[in-house]
């Protein structure tokens, strides 16, 4: 760590009052009306606004999601595009899943908050299970494609592992060692190959320590990583990262950066899987702080569209796969060449960044955001209240 001293920053402000904070996480993958994936932001101590670093640092993660799957389909031919796309793997979904853990610290039982989790992540996610499924039937020429709500498909996994997340986070904050606790719940799951496939518990469990870390997060520990001394330590440490990915690039396989399944499914043993798994929670954990030293705390251009990532999110998905089996990649050899690729990036970047923009999230706010008062039950006492107001 360098000696430099760190320069004055504003010091975020405290998360709100609990009535306040438990504002349905959603994505990248998962805020306010907003459709991120974290959930409501801590208000600015004076304006009572939300704080822009929360929204910048999911809007720069949902970027890096989108690159990443443009990146996918170069990795073959690119050991740089391999490269770079472990290092971005590496950090990006554990940075959403650390601020959606932090933004459930005072999720309880309390009927408000079941009823946002239902209509911000239930929802959304059987709406969108549905409709991959038919967009595959149609796009990949694939009728048998089954509907199944078991069985997450592409993006969606993140909703139902934000559902159980957010359901266990009474039980997280009960017990005396949370987080090594998750990490070896985590390990067990990474060489216990009978899981299955049913709702991605692999990767519900494997992700698990990045939500019950966002937990024990306080507002001070964001801070604490916007240090200068911390910024500058970020480069050589990214730099280390991207060439240790690009060595490695041949010699193993990337889908270590999923946890969808277990180390024998991977073709190796229980034992390099636990280690593994632990190795790439410190890898993650180190690039994920680094990520957020350089994410700006003042609102910038890109701030409003930090509130709207749960629509990039899943919106960005039809392109995504739609390039693949239409052949995009296939078809146009150029898409392999250095400027191929520079303009593949900025494309995917452009194209996510208009799907969080608020004519977007207008449009789709009956699938991402719906109110449905219809479905619950009305508090007797909300309703004496209302008898009394008159």
């Amino acid at each position: 760590m360098f000696s430099a001293a760190p320069t004055p920053r504003r010091v975020l402000p405290p998360a709100r009052a609990a009535a306040d904070t438990d504002r349905t996480d959603r994505t990248e993958t998962t805020a306010g009306p907003s459709g991120g994936p974290e959930g409501a932001e801590p208000p600015s101590p004076k304006s009572g606004s939300r704080n822009p670093f929360f929204d910048n640092a999911k809007y720069l993660a949902i970027v890096l999601v989108a690159m990443g799957h443009s990146w996918e389909p170069l990795t073959d031919g690119s050991r740089a595009a391999e490269a770079l796309y472990m290092t971005v793997y590496a950090f990006h979904m554990p940075a959403f899943i650390i601020i959606s853990g932090y933004f459930s610290r005072s999720f309880d039982m309390r009927k408000d908050r079941l009823q946002r989790l239902i209509t911000g992540v239930a929802v959304p996610y059987v709406l969108f299970e549905t409709a991959y499924a038919f967009f595959k039937r149609w796009a990949d020429n694939d009728p048998g494609q089954p509907i199944s709500l078991l069985d997450p498909w592409f993006l969606t996994w993140f909703l139902v592992a934000l559902f159980i997340w957010r359901l266990t986070t009474p039980l997280w904050q009960i017990v005396r060692w949370p987080i090594p606790l998750a990490v070896a719940i985590a390990v067990l799951a990474s060489v216990s190959p009978d899981i299955g496939d049913d709702l991605d518990l692999q990767r519900v469990l494997q992700f698990l320590p990045f939500f019950v870390l966002g937990l024990s997060l306080r507002a001070e520990h964001f801070a604490m990583v916007q240090r200068r001394a911390v910024r500058i330590a970020s480069v050589p440490l990214f730099a280390a990262a991207l060439v240790m990915a690009y060595w490695a690039a041949p010699r193993m396989t990337s889908a270590w950066f999923y946890h969808r399944d277990s180390a024998q499914e991977l073709g190796t043993t229980w034992w390099i899987g636990a280690v593994m798994t632990l190795a790439l929670f410190g890898c993650s954990i180190v690039l994920t702080a680094c990520f957020f030293s350089w994410v700006p705390t003042r609102r910038t251009w890109f701030t409003v569209l930090g509130a709207g990532t749960l629509y990039g999110y899943l919106l960005h998905g039809f392109l995504a796969k739609g390039s693949r089996f239409w052949g995009w990649f296939d078809d146009y050899a150029w898409l392999h060449t250095p400027l191929g690729e520079i303009a593949v990036t900025l494309i995917a970047g452009a194209v996510v960044t208009a799907l969080c923009t608020p004519p977007v999230r207008k449009v789709f706010r009956f699938a991402m955001e719906p109110t449905m008062a219809w479905a619950f039950r009305k508090d007797p006492a909300d309703t004496a209240r209302v008898r009394v107001s008159a």
